[in-house]
C-alpha cells in the first residue's frame, strides 16, 4: 500500500537565542549591573528601531529576534520621516531621559547583537533602507558598503 504524504505548512525556523540569552549578552556587550537594566535598555532600543525599519525588512528582522524582542520591535508604528543614525541616538535619550552619550552606548549594546541575530545579508537591506548613520550603530565600520553591494548586484 503507498502512502500519500500530506504537505505539511511550513514554519520559519525559531530564532536560535532565547529572549534570556539575548540580555545576557547586551548585559555583558553594555556592562549593566543588572538583568533589569539590560531589558529595559533591548526594549527601548529595540522599540526605537521598529519606529525606523519599515516592509519586508522589518518583518524578516522581527522574525529573526526572540518573540520578546520582537515584540518590543514591531509594537511601534514606523515613523512618517526618518531619523538618521544621529538623530536616532538623540531621540532615544530625550525618550528615557539619558544623555546622547549613554544612549549611543545602550545603542551599540543592543544593536550589536541584533546585527549578529540578522546576519550579513538581511544587516544589509536594513541599513540599505536606512537614512545614514546607522552603520556604525549597528558596528560596521562601512556606512556606504551595504549600498555599494546592491549597486554591484544590480547591475550583474
Amino acid at each position: 500500500m503507498l502512502t500519500q504524504s500530506v504537505p505539511t505548512q511550513q514554519r520559519p525556523a525559531a530564532p536560535a537565542m532565547t529572549f534570556d540569552r539575548m540580555l545576557e549578552r547586551v548585559r555583558y556587550e553594555g556592562a549593566y549591573p543588572t538583568r533589569e537594566r539590560a531589558e529595559a535598555t533591548v526594549r527601548a532600543v529595540l522599540s526605537a528601531l521598529g519606529r525606523q525599519v519599515t516592509g519586508d525588512e522589518r518583518v524578516d528582522l522581527a522574525a529573526r529576534l526572540p518573540l520578546e524582542a520582537a515584540r518590543a520591535f514591531t509594537c511601534q508604528i514606523p515613523a512618517t520621516e526618518p531619523l538618521t543614525g544621529w538623530g536616532f541616538v538623540k531621540d532615544l535619550a530625550g525618550r528615557v531621559g539619558g544623555t546622547p552619550a549613554t544612549a549611543r552606548w545602550d545603542t551599540g549594546a543592543v544593536l550589536n547583537v541584533v546585527a549578529d541575530l540578522a546576519g550579513p545579508e538581511l544587516l544589509d537591506r536594513v541599513l540599505a533602507q536606512l537614512p545614514p548613520g546607522y552603520g556604525l550603530l549597528f558596528g560596521r565600520a562601512e556606512l556606504t558598503q551595504a549600498t555599494d553591494r546592491q549597486r554591484l548586484a544590480q547591475a550583474a
